[in-house]
């Protein structure tokens, strides 16, 4: 039998914030849809609506945990799982032994008895590791590993809630989960532009709203990346120099301060980069505008190669 929880951040110690797990967020991206495909990643399209994860101070603690709980698990597609969930003290925000089913144990930190609107985003990230323990994708090593199941949870569309759950002001701090504030943004904001949903109207911290701004702006910047037509001035007249030097210097080592990659076979030169939706490095011949599509994601990417 296993175990994985959910980190809760320490009281008054200051929040991480930045990028620092943006190579393993982008990795778990990519394994997410070579285990679901694009067809299953679209069957999560829609997320999970505010009103399923809402919590009142007058709802019956245990019967409104259960009714989240279900709800959860019918966003993430477990008809079969069977979720109990228990408050006791303990280190972690949330728990779940991660047996053959059909019942799945969750624990909850018994402070979330008192504040509940929060109980949705613990249980969130706990049953989406249920999700993850059903599909037999993990990466190696805790951290690794939770840090999966946060870009899981943001990318199937029930993260806002972990990022809602981000309060910061000059008298306490309030986090849940291991990525960063901006990494959750970002998460959410590659989920947005994949499927045309915007989370900002679900937020009620504005310290989440901030958050995401930011990690909308790194996302952004994916999709902006030369060979895509959609790249800026300074990124173009760059790749046109490397683009050049590849073909002055065949076979030289790939630049690694930038996001693609030149080689010379029997067809050519041709360049690499990862796609901005999915990540997972595209091969195109260098031949100008046209358009090309992602064999994991089929995302349409319009190039200037």
């Amino acid at each position: 039998m296993g175990g994985s929880d959910v980190a809760n951040h320490p009281p008054g110690a200051p929040v991480v914030h930045g990028f620092p797990h943006l190579d393993t967020v982008r990795s778990a991206v990519t394994a997410l849809y070579r285990r679901l495909s694009a067809d299953g990643v679209h069957a999560y399209a829609t997320s999970l609506a505010p009103a399923d994860a809402a919590f009142a101070d007058q709802d019956d603690l245990h019967l409104g945990t259960q009714r989240v709980a279900r709800a959860l698990v019918q966003h993430f597609r477990l008809p079969d799982a069977r979720v109990i969930v228990a408050f006791r003290t303990m280190e972690h925000a949330a728990s779940v032994e991660l047996a053959a089913g059909p019942e799945y144990f969750i624990e909850l930190n018994d402070r979330f008895r008192t504040h509940r609107r929060d109980i949705g985003a613990a249980l969130a990230h706990e049953i989406a590791h249920v999700l993850l323990h059903r599909l037999g994708l993990e990466f190696p090593g805790t951290r690794a590993n939770e840090i999966l199941t946060d870009t899981v949870t943001a990318y199937l569309g029930a993260g806002w809630l972990l990022l809602d759950a981000f309060r910061e002001d000059a008298t306490s701090r309030q986090k849940l989960g291991y990525l960063t504030p901006e990494e959750f943004g970002y998460v959410l904001a590659a989920r947005a532009f994949a499927f045309g949903e915007d989370p900002s109207p679900w937020f009620t911290s504005p310290q989440a709203y901030t958050a995401y701004t930011a990690g909308r702006q790194r996302a952004l910047r994916d999709l902006r990346r030369p060979p895509l037509t959609a790249a800026g001035w300074a990124g173009r007249r760059r790749y046109a120099k490397d683009r050049r030097y590849a073909r002055e210097h065949p076979g030289a080592a790939p630049d690694p301060s930038v996001p693609y990659a030149f080689e010379t076979g029997d067809r050519g030169l041709r360049v690499s980069f990862p796609c901005p939706t999915c990540h997972q490095r595209v091969r195109v011949p260098v031949r100008g505008r046209f358009s090309a599509r992602c064999g994991l994601c089929r995302t349409r990417l319009e190039c200037d190669t």
